[in-house]
């Protein structure tokens, strides 16, 4: 409790007076001990405040009483000092959606459904949000390490909405303008611009590199063309991308015009894979809480034309990890994977373990849907939309920061035996809900009047059955998940 209250006290100038600071805190106490749905007014019936004037609350989101840029920037300059000197920043970027079903709602649109089966396109009428999070590695020290990647930054990704048919020419070129500038892409290379700028402005942020590791949806002219000095992007790729090899001298001075920038064309990312002579390596990553052993492929150097001409690349392939649906059955494999990084120098077991953090950013969606409410705040205007996911995230961000400042690796209680973890999976951490439950046992103890909490009582029973189960209210409700 103490390291959260100390982590939200240095977020006070980005609320407009002290008496918004006081709301917001309540507000955010009560995100992470509220039992019911996380709709704003279910945080005020979580803080005992049903019975009072809520127009000030609502107020505080519709009125942007809060910047949440001002937000992102204290848990930006937390997380960095979080960091070794020197080490490099890894951010994972990616973009969700929230289901609505209100079509008033600023910024909602027909969007497709991630969750819909392979073989046909599901539409849902959803709000999207770009994110980006940054990995906290459990040991720096060591190259193949877990991870905890804590949210750095949130913005809505709206879509312009699109004129109707009888439109003049003029409103449909604005919206097809409009549209070009709004797509996930350019949102995201913004952003990658504006953490470079943020690391750049942080003590000694000059020196550190920053590697950006994005799905396909990043890997692609908008973000390569548009990439800062010293960052580094690290993407997945396409197995039949078209990539070329650097021109020889005597290509380059070929004729007249302008220098020749592309080679001779090189086979396809899923040739190079079943290409029997490139050997393959291997290299130790953690993932899963455990630590394995990849066979990959290095090709460098080569040119995308989607990079540009004069950025050279490296290509790192994935032989798919094989695994058995229960024990005794057939081995079945996975897809292989194809990355992409800008920086050629990088070694392939830093690409690899820093792409495979990239999954811990769908952990913070999983986190921020279904255990803090993410989404369900009932708001309509384009200021409210965009204030409150700001807000709910931001709450997420320092739990995990009040975490890692108390070097909490595991629950204070040794787990049950039916949930201990299997000795192939020695590496274990603190999840999102014992976390939460952590939370609510300091915040509530107090009020229940325990002053021991993680102590046991002997109970000495007469009879060996009692008549009936003895329900203790203290217990259940220190020990609720949400």
């Amino acid at each position: 409790m103490s390291a959260w209250h100390s982590l939200f006290d240095a977020a006070r100038p980005a609320f407009a007076q002290q008496r918004t600071f006081d709301r917001a805190r309540g507000l955010a106490l009560s995100a992470l001990a509220c039992l019911g749905r996380r709709t704003v007014s279910g945080l005020l019936c979580a803080s005992g405040q049903q019975f009072h004037d809520w127009s000030a609350t609502y107020r505080l989101f519709e009125k942007q009483r809060v910047a949440p840029d001002a937000l992102w920037n204290c848990v930006q300059h937390q997380v960095l000092t979080q960091l070794p000197d020197a080490a490099p920043v890894v951010a994972l970027i990616d973009d969700t959606i929230c289901r609505k079903r209100g079509k008033h709602i600023s910024g909602t649109s027909w969007r497709r459904d991630p969750l819909g089966p392979a073989f046909a396109d599901n539409f849902i009428w959803a709000s999207r949000f770009l994110q980006i999070s940054v990995a906290l590695p459990a040991h720096p020290d060591q190259m193949a390490s877990p991870a905890r990647a804590i949210p750095v930054d949130l913005q809505h990704a709206p879509s312009p909405r699109k004129p109707s048919k009888r439109a003049p020419e003029e409103v449909w070129k604005e919206w097809r303008a409009a549209s070009a500038l709004s797509t996930v892409s350019s949102l995201g290379a913004q952003r990658i611009a504006a953490l470079r700028s943020s690391v750049d402005a942080s003590p000694g942020g000059k020196q550190r590199q920053l590697l950006v590791c994005a799905d396909a949806t990043f890997t692609c002219r908008a973000v390569f063309r548009n990439l800062p000095e010293r960052t580094t992007l690290i993407g997945r790729i396409r197995k039949d991308a078209c990539f070329y090899a650097l021109p020889t001298p005597e290509e380059e001075n070929q004729g007249r015009g302008r220098r020749r920038a592309y080679g001779q064309r090189l086979p396809t990312p899923e040739q190079y894979r079943q290409d029997l002579s490139i050997p393959w390596q291997s290299v130790r990553a953690c993932t899963a809480g455990n630590t394995y052993d990849f066979d990959i492929k290095v090709i460098s150097p080569l040119r995308w034309k989607h990079a540009g001409g004069e950025r050279q690349l490296l290509l790192l392939i994935v032989r798919p990890v094989a695994y058995r649906l229960k024990q005794g059955a057939d081995l079945n494999y996975r897809r292989p994977a194809y990355l992409i990084c800008t920086d050629p120098t990088l070694s392939p077991q830093q690409i690899l373990q820093a792409y495979l953090w990239r999954w811990e950013i769908e952990v913070n969606f999983r986190d921020e849907k279904t255990l803090l409410g993410f989404g369900e705040a009932q708001v309509r205007t384009a200021t409210a939309v965009r204030t409150t996911a700001a807000f709910y995230v931001f709450v997420y961000a320092l739990l995990l920061l009040a975490l890692q400042q108390c070097q909490l690796a595991h629950t204070p209680l040794p787990p049950p035996l039916w949930q201990r973890r299997k000795p192939k999976r020695p590496l274990s951490r603190l999840t999102t809900p014992q976390a939460i439950s952590l939370f609510r046992a300091n915040l509530w103890s107090p009020a229940l009047g325990l002053t021991n909490k993680n102590g046991f009582a002997v109970v000495n029973h007469t009879t060996t059955k009692p008549p009936q189960i003895q329900f203790a209210l203290k217990s259940a409700v220190l020990y609720a998940t949400g």
